[in-house]
């Protein structure tokens, strides 16, 4: 089965902007390559107050998601360092 993506508008404005071409391509290549195929085995699950998100790594950048039906809700993709302490603003 395959899974639809759909980003959060934040993720659009700012959080892939200031990637570098070399880490957006390589974000984007494990989006379409893990997340739309098996986002499940891939996405390792989140806890405490991000219970029911998941976590896909690439390289030292997160991208944060939610599976709901057929749909891949991705909520932030930033770096390791920040991510966790940006996230609480999104949800």
């Amino acid at each position: 089965m395959g899974f639809a993506i759909q980003y959060h508008t934040d993720v659009i404005t700012k959080d892939i902007p200031p990637l570098s071409q070399e880490w957006r391509g390589a974000v984007k290549q494990a989006i379409e390559e893990k997340l739309t195929t098996h986002p499940e085995v891939f996405g390792k699950p989140l806890h405490a107050s991000l219970k029911g998100y998941r976590k896909l790594r690439v390289g030292d950048y997160r991208v944060i998601f939610r599976i709901e039906n057929a749909l891949v809700k991705i909520l932030a993709i930033q770096h390791r360092s920040v991510i966790y302490k940006n996230l609480e603003k999104r949800i």
